[in-house]
């Protein structure tokens, strides 16, 4: 574990080098010290927020997975899911030429109904399962669109989108951008032909996600106030998915704003996202069928509010909103989604000062969401500073009983 973090720093000195940049040039663009930059390239520091891998990577001018070497290395059958990934690929690549599907694809309605399955798989973070799942039911929702008119054409499309969306999720998750990019982009495509009023705000989504590969915040944030800017009149009218879309956009702009320097309007966009949960838990009647996988809630936003404060770099205001937060709203979210906050709070802890309750922390996250905590660079920078710090302990404690007893004389 120490040494992946030795070899984050060669990589990154490798590619200042090749810039032709010095350590003070780096650490000017970075904000930081150059004092800071020679220790991270000699991986004494860890890059311990996604907003600071980010904005590395960009200044050296390569992907961030190229950095920490993401996907990361795992035994054969953990690997197979690359597999699956690769067919999903051909799929997207091959997206305005005839589908290659034996039979006649199920009506809409039907597939919406594996979306369902999908969906759970999702609040799982079952990602290699989905990732498996999905080359078939694309070629499906193709097949249904190429042989449907009006509105079940218009369905398949969506259909196709929403699974594009997983396979981006999930993508995200394992780690493999030429997935994601192409998901994005098709996403994007499908929702233009669905006649589904939400979904290419749900598109933006996903690709203001991509921006912070590339640490381009200004331009997520644009994107996202575009999307909000069309979802307005279905918002203002009580749309229940728009409502629901509406939240999350400002949840991803708060992330946006917090990594860009901007505090004032993370916490405004999370009240805004607040407000819209406020919508949602007050709707009557029959509940909407989430067809876009959003899963907005109450819950979410008091995670999300956990992780802006982080990105801030505040963790005494993120572990003040958590210990403000009904445990009951949080264990009402999906695993993947109380796996990711666990993550936050053994990172909040670890930077408090708490080594053993962020490891009680971490040890929960993997537990609620296994796949996605063991391929998350922060879990990894996490457990990395929790293993030097143990040692450092160990060394400073056999130093000081040597000395009691002698040993160098």
């Amino acid at each position: 574990m120490l040494e992946e973090a030795e070899e984050i720093g060669r990589r990154a000195k490798r590619a200042r080098l090749r810039l032709g940049m010095t350590q003070a040039d780096l650490a000017a663009a970075l904000k930081r010290s150059q004092g800071w930059v020679s220790k991270m390239e000699r991986g004494l520091i860890e890059l311990d927020r996604v907003g600071l891998l980010n904005k590395l990577a960009a200044e050296l001018h390569i992907h961030p997975n190229d950095l920490i070497r993401r996907p990361y290395t795992s035994s054969p059958a953990e690997n197979q899911w690359q597999a699956a990934a690769s067919s999903i690929v051909r799929e997207l690549r091959r997206y305005d030429l005839a589908p290659v599907f034996d039979g006649t694809p199920r009506p809409s309605r039907v597939l919406w109904g594996e979306m369902t399955r999908l969906h759970r798989l999702r609040d799982a973070a079952a990602n290699v399962a989905i990732l498996r799942t999905l080359p078939d039911l694309l070629r499906e929702a193709s097949a249904l669109a190429e042989v449907s008119t009006g509105r079940e054409r218009e369905e398949g499309f969506a259909l196709y989108g929403v699974m594009c969306k997983f396979g981006h999720t999930a993508a995200h998750s394992l780690g493999h951008p030429e997935l994601v990019a192409m998901a994005c982009d098709r996403a994007a495509w499908a929702a233009g032909l669905s006649a589904d009023p939400v979904l290419p705000a749900v598109a933006d989504w996903m690709r203001a996600w991509d921006m912070w590969a590339t640490a381009d915040w200004a331009d997520s944030l644009a994107l996202l106030d575009k999307a909000l800017v069309g979802l307005e009149p279905a918002h203002d009218r009580g749309d229940q998915l728009a409502v629901r879309a509406w939240g999350s956009l400002h949840l991803r702009a708060a992330v946006s704003a917090a990594r860009a320097g901007n505090p004032e309007q993370a916490i405004d966009r999370i009240a805004f996202a607040r407000s819209a949960a406020d919508r949602v838990d007050a709707e009557t009647g029959p509940q909407v069928y989430d067809r876009h996988s959003l899963t907005f809630s109450s819950g979410n936003v008091a995670v999300h509010a956990v992780s802006v404060a982080l990105e801030m770099g505040d963790q005494t205001r993120a572990l003040a909103l958590d210990a403000r937060t009904d445990p009951a709203v949080i264990a009402a979210l999906p695993n993947s989604r109380q796996g990711h906050h666990h993550l936050d709070l053994a990172r909040a802890w670890l930077w408090d000062g708490d080594r053993d309750r962020a490891l009680t922390e971490l040890e929960w996250a993997e537990r609620l969401a296994p796949q996605l905590v063991r391929n998350h660079p922060m879990a990894r920078s996490t457990l990395r500073s929790l293993v030097y710090a143990e040692r450092a302990v160990t060394r400073e404690r056999l130093r000081r009983i040597s000395d009691r007893f002698h040993l160098d004389g």
